[in-house]
């Protein structure tokens, strides 16, 4: 029964490269919307509310991973034990994940909200906010905390809606969002003259449309035989999600830690280089999000491949897997060489796109983005790699991979080399990072590859 199952499902006969497409089109489209969200609050705030609102944007930014980090833990580690337990042609036990990564995506994002309302002066000091910032960052956190549980449920539910087999919806989920937050903003900015606070609430409201859109699908619209008795959380369940769902977590919490780091550094070493504080917060703002389009695309590649590493892993058809790695390796390496020369090429033009600034805040920018972003070609490898392993149950595995970049490398550097660089440091420590990171990523890959081709030759002879 379960070999029938495994012929009449797509993801174990349709062509690997047809398959990617399917899924990581609009994975990477979803991705990229998410991100939109910051960016187009990024480019409307600086036209409409100078440098300081760029710089509150940044200093607000670790709420935003802390929300994607929870997200990513509840929503791939359902939608990861939701395709393996699928695969492995165990429906009821599939469904159970998913009700409970449901009850526990609505109950963190709202924990998560009541703590940033509560601590949010607290929370801002913490992230390294300045003196002439900080009105800037309090009306933007304050007002954008209201939106949380539905980011944390659009983000999350994304993740088990792709799994379901509907790549397009969850597309369309994102989609929606970010357009309404894309037309609010300049109404809410320049029409009604509501400064940072528009843009914060154009944010809200494109979330909690998102938000809703995913509660309709699993009441309505769901291929899976979810039943409301499964929405109950359960313990057992919600270890199984969170041990697949840790590395990308992990992940984000990293960048958290790094991003507070960061501005504190930046604060400290521009107070003293020629630049000042306030400078090297805007740009940096601007050079995140910017690279968080990129990355979008990455992690939209993994993302779209993880049904498809999944299923086939837990189907026992290792050739697919391999196949299906190699091919998004092959993407995520083309796309970082064109961001490479877009960062390397055309700097200015990239953060004229965000607002007008003095001379040296162009002139940090342009050598911030030659540097640090030094290695991108390699950078969209790591992320990808960290989520073929959770894909394939690989867990500590993947926590192992996607701390190299943030802990491992980058969190060292950036405290070390300013001490003896000052805040060019910072700089230099991004390239050093991510080279390293590359360089475990594929390593660790390769091994997986080549014991899925061993286990494949001993399956050929046995047969």
């Amino acid at each position: 029964m379960e070999d029938i199952e495994k012929n009449q499902n797509p993801l174990a006969t349709e062509k690997e490269g047809r398959l990617i497409a399917k899924f990581a089109i609009p994975a990477i489209i979803s991705m990229l919307v998410s991100s939109l969200y910051n960016i187009v609050d990024q480019i409307f705030i600086g036209q409409g509310v100078g440098m300081l609102g760029n710089a509150a944007t940044n200093i607000a930014f670790p709420i935003s991973i802390i929300c994607t980090a929870t997200a990513l833990l509840l929503g791939i580690g359902s939608a990861s034990n939701y395709n393996l337990e699928s695969g492995a042609g165990r429906k009821e036990d599939a469904c159970r994940v998913i009700g409970t990564g449901l009850s526990m995506l609505v109950i963190c994002g709202t924990i998560i909200a009541v703590c940033v309302l509560l601590f949010l002066n607290p929370l801002l000091q913490l992230f390294g906010v300045t003196e002439n910032v900080l009105p800037y960052a309090r009306d933007y956190a304050g007002i954008t905390a209201w939106g949380i549980p539905f980011l944390i449920l659009t983000t999350g539910g994304n993740h088990m809606i792709r799994a379901d087999r509907s790549p397009t919806y969850s597309m369309v989920c994102m989609l929606t969002g970010a357009v309404i937050n894309t037309i609010l903003d300049p109404t809410f900015i320049f029409v009604f003259h509501w400064g940072i606070k528009g843009a914060a609430w154009a944010t809200v409201i494109g979330q909690i449309i998102s938000g809703a859109m995913v509660i309709v699908y699993f009441l309505r619209f769901r291929k899976m035989d979810l039943k409301k008795e499964m929405l109950r959380p359960r313990m057992k369940r919600f270890k199984m999600i969170a041990s697949l769902g840790m590395a990308s977590c992990i992940n984000q919490i990293a960048m958290a830690v790094v991003q507070i780091t960061m501005n504190n550094t930046l604060r400290h070493y521009g107070a003293v280089s020629a630049y000042g504080a306030d400078i090297p917060l805007a740009c940096v703002g601007v050079i995140s999000k910017v690279n968080m389009v990129f990355m979008a695309i990455a992690i939209g590649i993994s993302q779209g491949c993880q049904p498809i590493w999944g299923f086939n892993y837990g189907a026992g058809l290792y050739h697919r897997v391999r196949k299906t790695y190699t091919t998004a390796f092959q993407y995520a390496f083309l796309v970082g060489v064109v961001f490479f020369l877009g960062f390397q090429f055309f700097p200015e033009q990239i953060v004229g796109i965000f607002g007008t600034g003095s001379k040296e805040y162009f002139r940090f920018a342009s050598r911030y983005f030659r540097i640090f972003m030094f290695m991108t070609f390699l950078n969209g490898i790591q992320p990808m790699s960290s989520g073929f392993f959770t894909s394939i149950g690989k867990a500590k595995l993947g926590i192992v991979v996607s701390l190299t970049r943030q802990v491992f490398f980058l969190l060292p550097l950036i405290l070390i080399f300013p001490a003896f660089m000052g805040i060019d440091g910072v700089m230099y420590a991004g390239p050093i990072a991510d080279g390293a990171a590359a360089v475990v990523a594929i390593g660790y890959a390769v091994r997986e590859l080549r014991m899925m081709k061993g286990l494949e030759e001993k399956c050929d002879c046995a047969g």
